[in-house]
C-alpha cells in the first residue's frame, strides 16, 4: 500500500462524504466519468450506472447491499477503445478481481481506468434484497449509512433477527477488499460517525490522491484488524461450504442430483463475468439434436431427462472457467430455480487454482495458468521431464 489520508465524515454520513469524494473526482480534469452502483426512480433498484454530470451523484451508492450483477463486464466493454480521459470505476473487489482477470483474457485494459474499491461487508443476492427491503428497511440512498453501521457491528449479515443474510458467496468470500485496486475506499475499522480512509494501491491512485489534496495519516491498525478478522471467519464458512459440497457431488448420481433442477436457460452463464466467449458451443448447431436422436437415447435406457446435455453444460463450464472464477455469486443469483451452482463452482475453482498456486484477479501481472508452460509442473503427472 501507499499513502493513506484520512477524511472526515461529513454531518455524519458516510454515504454523503463517499458522494462528495465522487464530486472531487469529476472536478479533476483527467476524469471523464465515474462508474458506480445508483439508485434508480423505481424503489429499491439499484444498478450500476456511468455518471457525468456531478448533480446525478445524490444517488450514487457503492454501500447499498445490492449486488444485481457483476460490473466487470461493463467495465472491460467501456475500456475496449479510446476514452476521452480516466474513467474512475467504483467496484466491489469481486468484480476488480473479475475485470482483472478479462484484462488479462484481452477482454479489457487498464490503460484508462482508475479501479476504486470500497471495503466490502457483503450484500444480499436478489431475493433476499427483496426480502430486507418488506422488513422496512428500504433503501434510499440515506438508509445506507444505518446499513453500513449495522454490518460493521455484525448485526446485518448472517440471518438474524428476522433479517435475511448475506448471500453465500458473500459470507464465504475471503477477499473483502481487492489487491488490484488503485485507489481503496476504508471503512473497515473505521469510527464511521468520523472518519473513512483512502489509501493508494498503485502509482496511478497516488496520482489522484495527490491531485485531491488530502492530508497524509497513518494507516489504521484497525482496518487491517477488521480485514485479518474478516477473512478467518469467511475463510472458514468457506471451507465448511466446500465439505458441504462435495459430499452432495462425490459421485455422478449425486451430481445429477445436484443438478437437476437445471432447464438449461443459461443464465448462470450470462450472469458469469468471466464467461467471455462471444458464441458459447451449447448456443450452437452441435447440441441442436435431431429427433432420431433423442428417442434412440431414451430406447437405450426406456426414459431420457429433458432437456438434455444439462449435466455436461456444467461440468464444461467449470473447465472452462475455473481458473478464472472469482466467486461473486452471480451465477445463483442469477438461477431461476436456485440451483447452489455457486457453490460447486467455486469448489471446482478453488481446487484449480490451489493446484496452479494461483489467485485470479489478484494480481495483473500474472499470467494465467494455461497461458504459462512450467516444464517442471505437476511432476506426479507427467513423471518428471527429467
Amino acid at each position: 500500500m501507499g499513502t493513506t489520508a484520512s477524511i472526515r465524515i461529513d454531518s455524519g454520513s458516510p454515504l454523503k462524504t463517499i458522494q462528495g469524494l465522487f464530486g472531487k473526482f469529476l472536478a479533476d480534469e483527467e476524469v471523464a466519468g465515474i462508474f458506480v452502483p445508483r439508485h434508480l426512480p423505481a424503489r429499491g433498484i439499484v444498478m450500476p450506472s456511468l455518471i457525468t454530470d456531478a448533480g446525478q451523484l445524490e444517488a450514487a451508492d457503492p454501500i447499498a447491499p445490492s449486488f444485481p450483477l457483476n460490473g466487470a463486464r461493463q467495465i472491460a466493454r467501456l475500456t475496449r477503445g479510446e476514452l476521452d480521459g480516466t474513467l474512475v470505476a467504483v467496484l466491489r473487489p469481486c468484480e476488480i478481481r473479475a475485470f482483472v482477470e478479462l484484462v488479462k483474457l484481452n477482454q479489457g485494459s487498464l490503460d484508462n481506468v482508475l479501479l476504486v474499491s470500497v471495503d466490502c461487508y457483503g450484500a444480499f443476492d436478489n431475493q433476499n434484497y427483496r426480502a430486507y427491503l418488506e422488513t422496512g428497511g428500504d433503501m434510499r440512498p440515506e438508509q445506507s449509512d444505518d446499513f453500513l453501521r449495522k454490518a460493521a457491528t455484525g448485526e446485518i449479515g448472517e440471518r438474524t433477527n428476522g433479517l435475511p443474510g448475506f448471500a453465500r458467496a458473500c459470507m464465504a468470500c475471503e477477499f473483502p477488499t481487492a489487491q488490484a485496486a488503485d485507489l481503496h475506499i476504508g471503512l473497515f475499522g473505521m469510527d464511521l460517525g468520523k472518519e473513512l480512509q483512502l489509501i493508494s494501491g498503485t502509482p496511478r491512485g497516488e496520482g489522484i490522491l495527490n491531485r485531491l489534496g488530502v492530508s497524509e495519516a497513518a494507516q489504521s491498525d484497525r482496518r487491517e484488524q477488521e480485514i485479518k478478522r474478516l477473512t478467518q471467519k469467511r475463510t472458514a464458512y468457506r471451507d465448511a461450504m466446500f465439505e458441504q459440497t462435495k459430499a452432495r457431488t462425490d459421485s455422478p448420481a449425486k451430481l445429477a442430483e445436484y443438478l437437476a433442477g437445471c432447464v438449461n436457460c443459461y443464465n448462470c452463464r450470462v450472469a458469469c463475468p468471466v464467461c467471455y466467449c462471444k458464441e458459447c458451443v451449447f448456443v450452437t448447431d452441435v447440441f441442436d439434436h435431431k429427433p432420431w436422436q433423442f428417442l434412440g437415447w431414451a430406447k437405450q435406457k426406456g426414459v431420457l431427462r429433458m432437456p438434455t446435455d444439462t449435466l455436461f453444460y456444467h461440468l464444461t463450464r467449470m473447465a472452462h472457467m475455473s481458473t478464472a472464477c472469482v466467486g461473486c455469486g452471480q451465477c445463483s443469483n442469477a438461477c431461476p430455480n436456485d440451483i447452489p451452482v455457486m457453490e460447486i463452482f467455486r469448489l471446482a475453482a478453488n481446487r484449480t487454482q490451489t493446484a496452479f498456486g494461483y489467485q485470479a484477479g489478484a494480481d495483473p501481472a500474472e499470467k494465467p495458468p494455461l497461458a504459462v508452460f512450467k516444464d517442471r509442473e505437476f511432476p506426479e503427472v507427467t513423471g518428471g521431464l527429467d
